[in-house]
């Protein structure tokens, strides 16, 4: 079975997420974006576990289901042009902060556990350790490496993957507290790391450059903060839908089961280059280097990127690919796409209006961004929405990147292309929509 599959999401009750992030939207937006396969997150924290085992029944092995009752009135949220499948697996993010070879670090690490009953011993032995009551995301002064014992030692089918490996401030190889391996973080339990996440600020290509990774498999996920950025990135399966199938497709890589993964376009990412967003200065590496890796308006330190870190760890030319690589295809969410396209903010009513109507009539974000002819998406949006689609598709698109924490911009139209392909064209006719992005669930 051909699934998508996005493993890392946030719940209400982790900072600086919204308030509506809670199971039934995250059903509802993985119908509307095709995702099949979605992370509960944040599992440790015992409120959302309470609502974990309140809305969620078991379905395929190690999987869940939200209850009928909650999926009915859900349900009436999603055209039935994008009705599927949901099924959530447990995943939660926790924070590592702890010294280790005389140095603070500071890594995020996502860990998967196949049932409830081993979820909550798996919570009980960290509530010993640290507190896991103030945040979705755990904060425990504990090393990584003693992280992945305690998993294992309560589940032999456990597993954990490092979240977001390059970005500079919290995760396993950054600039800020990470480390230069796998190996110099989980020592002696470095066999069983079989993954990374590559994060928003990275891809594949740039992740081959580095040969001490070429046995892992690169997952991608969206980390939301909020329903509607779910699937921003995500992971193709083509397996059976149980937990153990999951499992043994990541840790095998083998291409005919896992096809590969969606990708943000790097250069989006919060921190893809270098830079000090307070003095509004952004830096390729090479120029990095130049200042000495100081800002030249303030004199502090620069907040080295992801591509800066790359190239530092790099032992192979950018281009070169390893043997075993998997494919992935750049996407851009389809509510920017729409931004760009109206010249109005992504979350405005406007961009969500047209997003639903698009929805309605083509079906799924990712069908609509990956599979629908140009002649469909131009007869339902226009001339500018096919023609944006496609120039994401072949990436001639602009971007302007992102740096210490701004996101990147993107920029798919000239003013003299927007011109000539819209003439007198009217962009879209916006049906009445039902649904609500920004809604709360009662239900």
């Amino acid at each position: 079975m051909k699934f998508i599959a996005d493993f890392h999401v946030h719940s209400h009750f982790s900072r600086s997420t919204s308030k509506n992030l809670d199971l039934e939207n995250l059903y509802i937006v993985a119908q509307l974006k095709g995702i099949t396969v979605v992370a509960t997150g944040d599992f440790t924290h015992p409120g959302w576990f309470e609502e974990i085992k309140e809305k969620l029944i078991p379905a395929e092995p190690g999987l869940f289901k939200l209850n009928k009752k909650i999926a009915k009135i859900c349900d009436q949220r999603v055209p039935f042009s994008c009705r599927g499948k949901v099924r959530f697996i447990l995943v939660s993010e926790i924070s590592n902060i702890y010294k280790k070879n005389k140095k603070t670090r500071k890594n995020h690490n996502l860990v998967f556990i196949p049932n409830l009953d081993l979820a909550e011993k798996f919570n009980s032995k960290l509530d010993k350790i640290g507190n896991i009551k103030s945040d979705g995301r755990p904060i425990l002064g504990l090393d990584a490496r003693d992280l992945l014992e305690i998993l294992l030692e309560t589940s032999d089918s456990g597993f954990l993957i490092p979240a977001h490996v390059w970005t500079p401030w919290f995760s396993l190889l950054g600039s800020k507290s990470g480390f230069d391996s796998v190996e110099e973080c989980f020592e002696d339990l470095s066999p069983y790391i079989f993954a990374v996440e590559t994060g928003l600020s990275s891809d594949p290509a740039m992740n081959w450059r580095v040969s001490s990774l070429d046995g892992l498999t690169l997952i991608s996920n969206s980390d939301a903060h909020s329903p509607l950025k779910l699937g921003r990135e995500a992971n193709i399966f083509n397996t059976e839908l149980s937990y153990s199938s999951i499992k043994k497709t990541i840790k095998n890589g083998n291409p005919e089961s896992f096809l590969g993964t969606y990708e943000f376009y790097p250069e989006e990412g919060k921190y893809h280059i270098d830079g000090h967003r307070k003095c509004h200065v952004s830096f390729w590496p090479e120029q990095t280097r130049k200042h000495g890796g100081k800002c030249p308006v303030c004199g502090k330190t620069l907040t080295l990127g992801v591509l800066y870190r790359v190239e530092e760890l790099s032992d192979r030319p950018e281009g070169e690919k390893p043997e075993n690589n998997l494919p992935f295809f750049n996407i851009i969410p389809l509510t920017e796409i729409l931004s760009d396209v109206l010249e109005v903010g992504s979350g405005s009513k406007k961009v969500m209006r047209n997003y639903m109507s698009l929805l309605e009539k083509l079906g799924p974000e990712f069908e609509i961004l990956n599979n629908k002819k140009k002649e469909k998406i131009n007869s339902v949006g226009g001339p500018l929405l096919g023609e944006a689609i496609s120039k994401m598709r072949q990436n001639k698109i602009s971007l302007l990147p992102g740096y210490d924490g701004e996101f990147g911009k993107i920029k798919i139209f000239s003013r003299q292309e927007r011109k000539r392909l819209l003439g007198q064209k009217e962009l879209f006719f916006i049906a009445p929509s039902k649904f609500d992005p920004n809604k709360k669930n009662k239900g």
